[in-house]
């Protein structure tokens, strides 16, 4: 099994994270994509994020009859903040013989430095870096260059070998400037969300207005 793991926040979900999951499946003829919404985003303060429970169905709505996506709800079980690597581990623990593809962008791996031993991630996983028409390229080789402990070598134009074996691969992938913030603020000012998030997601955005407006404000 060759899964893809696409881990985010999601509050709430857009088109982009749908996007963004499909292309790199499709790219790297994975078997499938699990969503992992995190349960307690470390590196967000919990207001104004919404419950859980709440976030990861308005995922499942999004990827709803889409062939090989699906939401992974494991953070929901575990203790403490939603760490990348405890995630990794505990995929790798269930799953001993499936090879893993982490899917980030590349201002991501900007900060990958910052994360909780996120320099030691491509132990657990393979390393998927979303760029556009190759846009990125250069920031990610000077990344890779000033990080010397991530020790990985250049095998082509996008792909680089780590000790662990796996590789840091470049996925180039339409680029569509939609976050989660920019939602949220044109959700409050009552704009039309049409084609940001999908028809579904809309349609309970709309529906649970009232809940939605008390926990963004």
């Amino acid at each position: 099994m060759r899964l893809g793991v696409l881990g985010g926040t999601f509050n709430p979900v857009h088109a982009g994270h749908v996007r963004l999951a499909l292309e790199v499946g499709e790219a790297l003829g994975l078997d499938g994509v699990d969503m992992i919404p995190s349960a307690r985003p470390p590196h967000k303060p919990g207001e104004g994020v919404l419950p859980f429970e709440l976030r990861a169905a308005l995922v499942e709505l999004a990827v709803e009859g889409l062939p090989g996506v699906r939401v992974n709800r494991m953070e929901a079980s575990r203790p403490g903040p939603s760490y990348t690597w405890d995630t990794l581990t505990e995929l790798r623990r269930l799953s001993p013989a499936g090879s893993f593809h982490f899917i980030m962008g590349a201002s991501d791996l900007m900060n990958l430095h910052l994360w909780n031993r996120g320099v030691r991630l491509g132990e657990l996983a393979n390393l998927v870096v979303a760029t556009r028409d190759s846009h990125g390229r250069a920031e990610v080789e000077g990344y890779l260059a000033r990080h010397g402990e991530m020790r990985c070598s250049l095998e082509d134009g996008g792909c680089w070998r780590m000790p662990s074996g796996n590789e840091l691969r470049l996925v180039d992938v339409p680029r569509l400037d939609i976050s989660a913030s920019s939602v949220r603020e044109r959700f409050l000012a009552g704009r039309s969300l049409r084609c940001l998030v999908p028809l579904p997601v809309e349609r309970e955005l709309a529906r649970r207005r009232a809940e939605l407006t008390a926990a963004w404000t």
